[in-house]
C-alpha cells in the first residue's frame, strides 16, 4: 500500500444505486471521508483549544481508518481486474 496523501488520486465507481462512491466504501463513508479531508468543521464541535486538538485527532483516525479500507478494496479490485486480463498459459 502507498503513503496516506491528502492529494491522492480518487478511484469511485458507481454502487447499485447509481450513486458514485470511492470503490471498497459505501455512500455514508464516501461523504464522511470527503468531509474529512475538506477540513469542513461539524455543526455542534467544541469551541476549547483542547476540544479541537482531540476532534482533529480523531478526523486524521477516521481519515485513515476510511482511506485504508478504500486502498484495500481498490489493490484487490486492480489485482482481480489484471487476473481476468491475463491468459493463462499454464491451462
Amino acid at each position: 500500500m502507498s503513503e496516506p496523501k491528502k492529494d491522492a488520486p480518487r478511484r469511485y465507481i458507481m454502487d447499485g444505486a447509481g450513486q458514485r462512491v470511492l470503490v471498497g466504501l459505501t455512500i455514508s463513508e464516501t461523504i464522511e471521508f470527503e468531509t474529512l479531508e475538506s477540513g469542513e468543521v461539524r455543526p455542534g464541535a467544541g469551541m476549547l483549544a483542547n476540544e479541537s486538538g482531540i476532534r482533529q485527532h480523531k478526523h486524521n483516525e477516521r481519515w485513515l481508518e476510511l482511506y485504508v479500507k478504500h486502498e484495500r478494496a481498490w489493490s484487490n479490485w486492480m489485482a482481480e481486474t489484471r487476473a481476468r486480463l491475463t491468459p493463462h498459459l499454464l491451462n
